[in-house]
């Protein structure tokens, strides 16, 4: 499952698209509002895409994901539009025959989608909103938190 969608994410159906009898483990990453940023308290977020390129982005790094890890399932599904703190915006499960793939899948396909996939996202707030950018780790030169 790879997907743009308008509504909420369906955590449970992302989980079940990955299920494997073969799999030793399955990892589940959301992505979630919070309630705060680099300017303060935050009421809410609003997600816009080009959607057809962002489909095409992630269809890519799944790809190469799987390639990589040699996963035995993927699921991508990222959220567009207002959503108020405590929602998913991005919800990523990989199932492998070990944990350690699905993990290291997990992480390099939310590093590559805050890196390439074309979503932009605005902190809104009390005293307004503003589009913001990804901030890049420290510790992980080629991810964005």
């Amino acid at each position: 499952m790879i997907a743009i969608v308008q509504d909420s994410i369906d955590v449970a159906a992302v989980l079940r698209s990955v299920s494997s009898n073969s799999a030793g483990a399955t990892v589940l990453f959301l992505g979630t509002v919070r309630d705060h940023g680099d300017e303060g308290a935050v009421l809410g977020l609003y997600y816009e895409a080009y959607q057809e390129m962002a489909e095409e982005v992630l269809r890519s790094i799944a790809q190469q994901a799987i390639g990589r890890w040699n996963l035995l399932g993927l699921s991508v599904v990222h959220r567009l539009g207002n959503l108020a703190v405590g929602e998913v915006s991005v919800a990523i499960a990989a199932s492998a025959e070990h944990r350690v793939e699905a993990f290291e899948a997990c992480r390099y396909v939310i590093d590559a989608i805050k890196k390439s996939v074309p979503v932009w996202k605005k902190e809104i707030s009390a005293a307004g909103s503003m589009w913001v950018e990804g901030v890049l780790l420290e510790d992980n030169p080629d991810g964005y938190v």
